[in-house]
């Protein structure tokens, strides 16, 4: 007999969702996103801030509406909150004038639930995840992990089909976030949970590895499935095991695949005038040039072993990477980073040699900074408002990704010496 595939509990078909800029112009924050998650599933998805993945997940459960395309739980269509969705969001979330019973008890309000059921059914959440002893706390009394736990158990308590978390171990040290993760992840091995299926938001690749059926990559600007990666590996996972490795460094080749196309498709437009930047600080751009250089790594590292070995998340270690490559001190490419010559260089160098090679970079592979030392160069004053290169670049961006390419810019060219900015007077010059 044929085994039949379990039931579709989330459809999204084409969805697209896009936000007005201030100019009228639409900027598209998704783009055609097709998924399905089958009942028995953990589905990780994956991608850097920015991406859309949030806004997706709220999509999802029916928080947020998309400009386009449908949503679907358990074949009816999404148009608001659906009961049977639940979702553990980053932040605690909690009441802080009510205790922890109380809060849980709150997630129950919509079901019209007699009080002594909805108390019997809260005591039992509060006892499952691990908090019995706490129900008369209030959550200052508590620590992160445990209001997290909190925010757990007012999910499961109404006893949710489909479970939705956005990033829920960020907000956490990484003690606290392992020994949660670990303990709800046996309770789902176990069949100890209500959930049927579960969606994972997460900018944190190992944690997509150690908890996925499947990893969703999600690319940015705008946010698309770039990849689905099956990761086949029994729970409970071994991050030591090689097959364990070998995904991992399969997810970060495909970001920096997506990364460096990505900059490259920016370097076109405009004379790459808009290519956005993140504003990664001198020192983390010296530290990741020193740290490639040292016999360590000898020039060139795989991105997952600088990451475990320095504790880096892909939002942590990205954007330095990203200015390396964008400043060509250093190639990503297949999941690894090596130094280019000039990086070699500047490694070896004094500040002052390094002021001066970091200057030369800087005017020819950021067209942003040469384009504002120009516009210095040629005004009488020799003073430009800051404004008028953050309008030029809205036209293009949003208006959060311009405001950070221009700190970007501040930063790196003050170290470079190219020219003063003065944050009162919110301008640019040359003295």
């Amino acid at each position: 007999m044929v085994e039949q595939p379990s039931l579709p509990v989330l459809e999204m078909r084409n969805i697209c969702k896009a936000y007005a800029k201030p100019s009228g112009e639409l900027l598209s924050v998704l783009a055609d996103i097709n998924i399905t998650i089958r009942e028995s599933e953990i589905v990780g998805l994956l991608g850097r801030s920015g991406s859309g993945k949030s806004t997706l997940l709220r999509i999802a459960g029916g928080l947020v509406k998309p400009s386009s395309g449908e949503a679907r739980y358990l074949g009816t269509p999404i148009t608001g909150p659906a009961e049977g969705i639940a979702v553990v969001f980053q932040t605690f979330a909690l009441f802080p004038w009510l205790t922890v019973l109380e809060n849980v008890e709150a997630g129950l309000d919509a079901l019209g639930l007699s009080r002594d059921e909805g108390r019997g059914r809260a005591l039992s959440a509060i006892d499952l995840i691990g908090l019995d002893g706490f129900q008369s706390a209030y959550p200052r009394e508590l620590s992160g992990g445990m209001r997290q736990r909190v925010g757990f158990a007012r999910a499961i308590v109404v006893d949710p089909t489909l479970l939705l978390m956005d990033e829920p171990f960020s907000a956490l040290d990484v003690l606290t976030a392992e020994t949660l993760r670990t303990d709800f992840l046996d309770l789902w091995i176990e069949h100890q949970l209500p959930v049927k299926a579960m969606l994972l938001v997460t900018h944190n690749i190992e944690e997509a590895v150690l908890m996925s059926d499947r990893i969703l990559v999600l690319a940015s600007q705008p946010g698309r499935i770039a990849e689905g990666i099956p990761v086949r590996l029994p729970y409970p996972r071994n991050r030591l095991d090689p097959e364990f490795h070998r995904i991992v460094d399969e997810v970060y080749s495909v970001l920096t695949s997506r990364t460096t196309a990505s900059i490259g498709a920016q370097s076109k437009i405009h004379g790459g005038l808009v290519q956005p930047l993140a504003p990664v600080s001198i020192g983390l751009i010296e530290g990741l040039i020193e740290a490639l250089a040292s016999p360590e790594y000898g020039g060139r590292a795989e991105l997952a072993r600088i990451a475990r070995r320095h504790i880096l998340e892909v939002d942590d270690l990205f954007p330095i990477a990203e200015a390396l490559h964008i400043l060509e001190f250093a190639e990503l490419r297949n999941g690894a980073i090596k130094l280019t010559a000039a990086g070699r260089v500047f490694a070896g160098s004094v500040t002052e040699e390094r002021k001066r090679l970091f200057r030369e970079h800087l005017l020819r592979f950021v067209p942003l900074v040469a384009h504002i030392r120009q516009v210095l160069d040629e005004r009488a004053g020799h003073r430009a408002p800051r404004v008028r290169f953050e309008s030029e670049l809205e036209d293009h961006l949003h208006r959060r990704e311009a405001e950070r390419t221009v700190r970007a810019v501040i930063g790196w060219g003050r170290y470079a010496e190219l020219f003063v900015y003065d944050d009162k007077a919110r301008a640019f010059s040359l003295s």
